[in-house]
């Protein structure tokens, strides 16, 4: 070889591995890199078809201008693709979106109140609770993993109710085979509220013993002493059936914790709540039939709430209050917080009702501000106009944080 030409030689070895290498690494890159999944578009044209054929459909309420959504875009998207590898049939779990700057007549639909919203979708209907999570890849795929997962415990034996955990609402099927219509509806229902109750079911011979009319739904209150309450509507009939079981799963007064204020506190209603220690069952019962007694109609106009008063701490002392003073009755309007009379006076006829009634009015704004009414000052008496100032809400704290989301707007005062 003429050594003249050995730095042309080089120069050619060295452009050939170059090439070598770029075709390898663009030949890697194109086997390894997964397919990206189109994120569905929804808008007033596809949205009822599409989340009414989905299993299961993740919605993301977005707008383009807030910071949050756009974060939350490429973890959307990546959630997606992860999850498409173990439920490729297109209609097992759905990742979609809605631009509701662009389409805000489905934004007001489902109640948008700030950006951006996950929410789950069974079958066309939305779910109670919207995805409230941390807002990772993971996260988002851990979650759908666990709304696909079966809901229903299979019981093989009778004798495994007598170990069930007692502190939970248990709404049991007895069912002659698994492949009928009547399983199918009560699978529904346990998919869409297996968050406020444990289901289980049995089968053919092991069920047999409580089939002695038929398939049968029974549900097993809280605590040992409580009866069973048996279920005797149509079966096949998927409203009623979802009404007797929400009705039992979703009590008329719940539990408040730093874990489902948010929730709670994002329904937009007041809160009516009782304060009460822990082991003070008594008067949390006491509670729950007066306003059972006297306030059913009120539900869907505020939230009836018990708190523990040790976890609870701070609202007590925004009325003046500590766990000695419990059990303790306020209402929390998310702007102040007013205080029913003393305890034992919930059990007058129509006193607590009275104290709900004098919130909607605004009668108790207007009292802490200027004193009693007119009308309640007996005859002969001065009516004198007191300046007072009512204490601020506690419970507005827990409601979303504007470090997390782009509010759309507050809330009216009540």
């Amino acid at each position: 070889l003429n050594p003249i030409n050995f730095p042309l030689l080089r120069i050619c070895l060295l452009w050939t591995h170059l090439l070598i290498s770029h075709f390898l690494n663009f030949q890697v890159t194109w086997v390894f890199t997964p397919v990206t999944t189109e994120i569905t578009s929804l808008d007033t044209e596809n949205i009822d078809e599409i989340l009414n054929n989905a299993d299961v459909a993740l919605v993301n309420f977005y707008a383009d201008w807030c910071r949050f959504s756009q974060m939350l875009h490429p973890i959307f998207e990546e959630a997606s693709d992860v999850i498409k590898e173990e439920f490729p049939n297109e209609n097992q779990v759905v990742f979609a979106r809605v631009d509701c700057d662009q389409h805000s007549d489905i934004a007001q639909r489902y109640r948008i109140s700030k950006y951006p919203t996950l929410k789950l979708f069974r079958n066309g209907m939305m779910m109670k609770r919207e995805y409230r999570g941390q807002r990772s890849v993971k996260a988002l795929a851990d979650y759908i993993r666990q709304q696909k997962s079966n809901p229903i415990q299979e019981i093989r034996d009778l004798a495994e109710i007598t170990t069930l955990d007692r502190s939970k609402r248990n709404i049991i099927g007895y069912f002659e085979q698994k492949d009928s219509d009547n399983y199918r509806v009560f699978e529904r229902v346990a998919n869409i509220l297996h968050d406020d109750c444990a289901f289980l079911s049995a089968f053919g011979d092991v069920s047999k013993p409580e089939r002695y009319s038929g398939d049968n739904i029974i549900y097993k209150p809280p605590g040992h002493s409580a009866p069973d309450m048996v279920y005797l509507g149509a079966m096949t009939n998927f409203d009623v059936t979802y009404n007797w079981i929400q009705d039992k799963c979703v009590p008329l007064v719940r539990e408040i914790t730093f874990e489902n204020g948010e929730e709670l506190t994002e329904e937009g209603l007041p809160f009516l709540i009782l304060f009460h220690m822990k082991e003070d069952t008594e008067s949390l019962e006491i509670f729950q039939n007066e306003v059972a007694r006297q306030l059913i109609s009120e539900k869907g106009t505020i939230n009836f709430l018990h708190a523990d008063c040790d976890k609870f701490r701070h609202p007590l002392l925004h009325i003046q209050k500590t766990p000695a003073d419990c059990p303790v009755i306020a209402i929390d309007s998310f702007r102040h917080m007013y205080v029913f009379g003393d305890f034992k006076d919930v059990l007058i006829p129509g006193k607590l009702k009275q104290f709900v009634f004098d919130l909607h009015s605004g009668k108790l704004h207007r009292e802490f501000h200027h004193g009693p009414d007119p009308t309640d000052i007996a005859p002969g008496e001065q009516a004198q106009d007191v300046a007072s100032s009512p204490p601020e809400s506690s419970f507005q704290k827990l409601a979303p944080s504007e470090y997390r989301y782009t509010l759309l707007r507050d809330r009216d005062e009540l």
